[in-house]
């Protein structure tokens, strides 16, 4: 896909205003890829928390359910499932990424 960007250079120039195409500067070698890098820091920021995120969710529930019940096994079942529900969503977004570079 051909993005064309074009920028007023023309404002601290005495003449003419001038514009220019965007490919055409010389200082901003790499920045059509910068967008990208963000969504791909951003979704492994969101793995690396799914578990943790999964599990401390669960033990909270968990720990609020036992004092409520009066028991003992609530928040630690509750954390293993919210693990296993973060584990799960790493295990989805590692299928559909593979059938994506697949095609």
């Amino acid at each position: 896909m051909l993005m064309v960007t074009i920028q007023y250079i023309g404002a601290l120039q005495a003449g003419p205003p001038a514009w220019c195409n965007g490919r055409a500067m010389a200082d901003e070698p790499n920045k059509k890829n910068r967008p990208n890098d963000y969504i791909q820091a951003e979704t492994i920021l969101q793995l690396a928390l799914a578990i943790p995120a999964g599990a401390f969710v669960g033990l909270g529930l968990g720990y609020w359910l036992d004092k409520h019940f009066h028991t003992g096994w609530i928040a630690i079942t509750l954390m293993f499932l919210g693990a296993a529900g973060g584990c799960f969503h790493l295990f989805n977004y590692l299928s559909r990424s593979s059938k994506r570079d697949g095609q």
